[in-house]
Protein backbone atom coordinates (compact mmCIF):
# COMPACT_ATOMS: atom_id res chain seq x y z
CA UNK A 1 0.00 0.00 0.00
CA UNK A 2 0.84 3.75 0.13
CA UNK A 3 1.33 5.99 2.45
CA UNK A 4 -0.65 9.08 3.35
CA UNK A 5 2.08 10.98 2.63
CA UNK A 6 2.48 9.58 -0.75
CA UNK A 7 -1.02 10.17 -1.78
CA UNK A 8 -1.03 13.44 -0.55
CA UNK A 9 2.06 14.23 -2.56
CA UNK A 10 0.71 12.73 -5.54
CA UNK A 11 -2.75 14.74 -5.49
CA UNK A 12 -1.33 17.72 -4.38
CA UNK A 13 2.30 18.26 -5.54
CA UNK A 14 2.25 17.17 -9.36
CA UNK A 15 0.46 20.52 -11.22
CA UNK A 16 -2.74 19.42 -12.73
CA UNK A 17 -1.89 21.23 -15.81
CA UNK A 18 1.69 18.71 -16.28
CA UNK A 19 -0.39 15.99 -16.19
CA UNK A 20 -3.32 17.05 -18.39
CA UNK A 21 -0.56 18.12 -21.12
CA UNK A 22 2.45 15.99 -20.16
CA UNK A 23 1.95 13.07 -18.87
CA UNK A 24 -1.68 12.10 -20.02
CA UNK A 25 -1.37 14.12 -23.85
CA UNK A 26 -4.93 15.25 -23.23
CA UNK A 27 -6.73 17.09 -26.11
CA UNK A 28 -5.91 20.80 -24.10
CA UNK A 29 -6.05 24.74 -25.33
CA UNK A 30 -4.98 27.95 -23.33
CA UNK A 31 -7.66 30.75 -23.54
CA UNK A 32 -7.44 33.76 -22.12
CA UNK A 33 -4.21 32.36 -20.01
CA UNK A 34 -6.59 29.48 -18.35
CA UNK A 35 -6.31 25.79 -19.57
CA UNK A 36 -9.12 24.24 -20.98
CA UNK A 37 -9.09 20.60 -21.72
CA UNK A 38 -11.72 17.93 -23.27
CA UNK A 39 -13.16 16.29 -20.20
CA UNK A 40 -13.03 12.53 -19.98
CA UNK A 41 -16.48 11.80 -18.90
CA UNK A 42 -18.95 14.05 -21.32
CA UNK A 43 -15.92 15.14 -23.72
CA UNK A 44 -16.92 19.01 -23.83
CA UNK A 45 -14.24 21.71 -23.14
CA UNK A 46 -16.11 24.13 -20.55
CA UNK A 47 -13.42 22.90 -18.41
CA UNK A 48 -11.08 24.81 -16.27
CA UNK A 49 -7.92 23.76 -13.22
CA UNK A 50 -7.44 25.20 -10.40
CA UNK A 51 -3.66 26.08 -9.50
CA UNK A 52 -4.79 26.89 -5.45
CA UNK A 53 -6.39 23.54 -5.02
CA UNK A 54 -4.97 21.30 -7.96
CA UNK A 55 -7.92 20.44 -9.71
CA UNK A 56 -9.51 20.47 -13.11
CA UNK A 57 -13.19 21.02 -13.13
CA UNK A 58 -15.86 19.99 -15.69
CA UNK A 59 -18.99 22.85 -15.94
CA UNK A 60 -21.14 20.41 -17.79
CA UNK A 61 -20.71 17.40 -15.66
CA UNK A 62 -19.84 19.42 -12.77
CA UNK A 63 -17.05 17.02 -11.83
CA UNK A 64 -13.35 17.77 -9.88
CA UNK A 65 -10.71 15.60 -10.65
CA UNK A 66 -7.31 15.21 -8.89
CA UNK A 67 -4.20 13.95 -11.04
CA UNK A 68 -4.85 10.77 -9.52
CA UNK A 69 -8.66 10.42 -10.53
CA UNK A 70 -7.39 12.14 -14.24
CA UNK A 71 -5.43 9.18 -14.44
CA UNK A 72 -7.72 6.55 -13.46
CA UNK A 73 -10.82 7.99 -15.70
CA UNK A 74 -8.34 8.73 -18.80
CA UNK A 75 -5.84 5.78 -18.64
CA UNK A 76 -8.97 3.55 -17.90
CA UNK A 77 -7.06 1.81 -15.12
CA UNK A 78 -7.26 1.18 -11.15
CA UNK A 79 -6.13 3.51 -7.86
CA UNK A 80 -3.09 1.45 -7.29
CA UNK A 81 -2.28 1.38 -10.80
CA UNK A 82 -2.94 5.11 -11.04
CA UNK A 83 -0.63 5.94 -8.54
CA UNK A 84 2.42 3.98 -9.81
CA UNK A 85 1.65 5.96 -13.31
CA UNK A 86 2.06 8.87 -11.31
CA UNK A 87 5.15 7.91 -9.09
CA UNK A 88 7.00 6.63 -11.97
CA UNK A 89 6.25 10.38 -14.16
CA UNK A 90 7.66 12.38 -10.69
CA UNK A 91 10.75 10.17 -10.28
Amino acid sequence: MHSDETLKKLRNNIPIDMVIVTFLKMEAHSIEGLLRFRCPICHNFHTATNHKTNLARCFDCKRNFNPIDLVIRVGDVSFLKAVEFLKDHIK
